[in-house]
């Protein structure tokens, strides 16, 4: 199981490298909420997300002769940059596997990055087994988005650092799709905080890590049509579900419109710019406040990468959202 000292690994190959995020703190927030909220700023990360922290450890740990032949992901759009700039960044090859309704903006940014996209039907084809084909073409290195013990150290950096600024907190909310940014976080955050509570958030479409918890057992579903891309998961990994069965409380889920309106607040009340997936752990404490009242709670701001017509159409109301 991923351990403690993994992350602080992967917190020496980041330094230097990877944005220390700020945290964001409002008045109006802790109001709203009746609670002390602090906000780990992932969206301002390098290529926008939180997930260039796992990418970048996973490529930098890969040995010169492993990445002189090349890293495959398949990907969304968040890990699919993360990699390709990560790949980018030590001169080795990137080919990334990509949804064919993959947000433009993505799938743009990625190849921008210098990576080969291969795009792919997410509701008839299975990315797993086309990233397979292409590690055993090319004799290249996978690196699944989530499913990863080194993706999993990479990503806990964030809850590493949060804890290092901002000293105590009761709660941490992390966003959560495969589970790879709650696992590397749980581990990070219980560490240093022993009692600390830990909580995923997903959207309700989509809430397979949720039903894997309860029931003791990795559930799996069907693509969930969610406006939270980057949560569009089916299940959760094995290696990051050991961690969540270990550690974390619950995962709370949330309905799509609550997740647009944290959008909202965000940018109307905080200046910042989310994505819907980056808004979800927001999203997921302003809709179950109540058991977080008189508490201090991290909250992770996932991601950033959204483009200004889909931002503004969610925002405005012009695409539809149940």
């Amino acid at each position: 199981m991923l351990q403690f000292v993994d992350v602080e690994a992967a917190a020496r190959r980041l330094e230097g490298v990877a944005h220390r995020t700020p945290v964001l703190t409002s008045r109006t927030l802790d109001d709203l909420l009746g609670a002390n909220a602090f906000l780990k700023a992932e969206n301002l990360q390098r290529m926008g997300a939180f997930k260039f922290r796992g990418g970048y450890n996973a490529v930098n740990s890969l040995s010169p002769d492993e990445r002189s032949r090349g890293v495959v992901a398949f990907s969304s759009g968040n890990h699919a940059q993360a990699v390709a700039l990560a790949a980018r960044l030590h001169g080795c090859r990137a080919t990334i596997v990509m949804p064919h309704d993959a947000p433009a903006l993505k799938m743009e940014a990625t190849r921008g990055y210098g990576a080969e996209v291969v795009v792919y039907d997410r509701y008839k084809e299975d990315r797993a087994a086309i990233a397979a084909r292409l590690v055993q073409e090319q004799g290249a290195n996978l690196i699944p988005p989530f499913d990863d013990l080194r993706v999993m150290a990479g990503q806990g950096t964030a809850a590493l650092e949060l804890v290092q600024d901002v000293s105590s907190l009761d709660a941490l909310i992390v966003c959560a799709g495969g589970g790879g940014f709650l696992s590397g976080c749980a581990v990070a955050a219980r560490h240093l905080l022993p009692g600390i509570r830990l909580f995923g958030a997903e959207p309700e479409r989509g809430d397979d890590m949720r039903r894997s918890l309860r029931e003791g057992r990795i559930v799996s579903i069907d693509v969930p049509r969610t406006i939270c891309d980057g949560q569009q998961t089916q299940a959760v990994g094995r290696h990051t579900f050991e961690v969540i069965q270990a550690l974390v409380e619950d995962v709370l889920t949330v309905p799509d419109p609550v997740v647009v309106e944290a959008m909202r607040f965000a940018f109307e009340r905080l200046k910042v710019v989310l994505e819907p997936s980056g808004a979800c752990a927001l999203a997921a404490l302003m809709h179950h406040r109540d058991q977080f009242r008189g508490l201090r709670v991290g909250v992770t701001l996932s991601g950033g990468n959204i483009g200004t017509d889909r931002f503004v159409a969610l925002l405005s109301g012009a695409e539809a959202v149940d």
